[in-house]
């Protein structure tokens, strides 16, 4: 008899070090982007680290047998080394039993709803029971100080997500996805893997005519392409996934998506018909945190709504790729 994959817990991590937005750009837009304070990773705190910390909180406060985890998913564009992939030190480190899989997938904004999959297939088929999803970003290390419109967007911070064998019924269902790569450059860093080895190629300091500053070595984001992307797409998300569920808006309990900024969720809601209903939007104080804004976002849902109330949650990512991805979650498997 086939057991489904369930979300029973998460946890997170967030840096110590804090980097306020009022002493970043125009006061005005950083309103806007409804961010008022980040997490920054140390100089030596790697995306490993994090995503480290954030495991030991989920073994820690749901009292979770390590020895139980038989595979790790890494979701990071920051590995800690070219080679080995993250997830097999992870696998060291955390002290999880050498008979367990591990492997990194680069992803961003899309990676968690992409992660759920993963962990679904591998669970579902009967090649894992108890697997560690984990996410981590540290995109401040590569985000110019000096570069005003895309540094108070980002916050540093890792999740951890135990995902097991366990419902009577899917809990994890109508995934759609999707990937637009002719616009890969909307949102990239230009030198660092093999197409541009840093041996061949100096870094380079790019002054625009507002005085913002950005390397080769730097995220390059086109803010503005990035938000009509957004706009475009999400509503289609929303769509594809209700009708992959044979569902309807109000059957959704809430709607948790990635969280770009205020300004942008304001006009998601408003594209996706969804005022009214149960709508994330909120990242206040740890801002952008990539991959990691559905865990993070799931948490703060469930820390004033019961996992019972939580039958039907509507999950969408979209951003670097350009990749998208969506599905539908039962949290009543939570453990309280």
């Amino acid at each position: 008899m086939i057991k489904f994959a369930c979300i029973k817990a998460i946890a997170t991590y967030l840096p110590e070090k804090i980097e306020l937005n009022e002493n970043l750009g125009d006061k005005r837009f950083i309103e806007k982007l409804g961010i008022t304070k980040r997490h920054v990773a140390a100089d030596d705190e790697s995306a490993g680290d994090l995503a480290f910390n954030a495991a030991e909180n989920l073994f820690a406060n749901y009292n979770i047998n390590r020895n139980d985890i038989d595979f790790i998913l890494l979701c990071t564009q920051h590995s800690d080394y070219q080679v080995p992939t993250t997830a097999c030190h992870l696998q060291h480190r955390l002290n999880i039993p050498q008979s367990a899989g591990a492997l990194d997938y680069n992803l961003g904004c899309s990676g968690y709803v992409y992660g759920l999959a993963l962990a679904k297939g591998l669970i579902e088929s009967g090649l894992a029971k108890n697997l560690l999803l984990l996410t981590s970003s540290v995109y401040l290390k590569y985000i110019n100080v000096n570069d005003k419109p895309i540094r108070p967007l980002f916050g540093d911070g890792a999740t951890a997500t135990l995902i097991s064998a366990e419902g009577a019924e899917p809990c994890i269902d109508a995934f759609i996805f999707g990937t637009d790569g002719s616009r890969f450059d909307n949102l990239y860093i230009p030198v660092g893997g093999s197409r541009n080895l840093p041996r061949n190629n100096p870094e380079i300091i790019e002054t625009d005519e507002q005085g913002n500053q950005r390397s080769n070595y730097e995220v390059h984001m086109d803010g503005s392409a990035i938000t009509y992307f957004t706009l475009r797409t999400v509503p289609k998300i929303v769509n594809e996934v209700l009708e992959k569920a044979q569902l309807q808006r109000e059957d959704i309990d809430y709607y948790i998506f990635h969280q770009a900024n205020k300004f942008v969720m304001n006009h998601v809601q408003k594209k996706c018909n969804l005022e009214g209903f149960n709508f994330y939007n909120d990242i206040d104080d740890i801002g952008n945190t990539v991959s990691g804004t559905l865990p993070f976002g799931i948490m703060k849902v469930l820390s004033d709504t019961p996992p019972s109330k939580l039958q039907r949650v509507m999950l969408a990512g979209f951003g670097v790729g350009l990749s998208w991805s969506g599905c539908i979650v039962n949290l009543s498997n939570f453990i309280n």
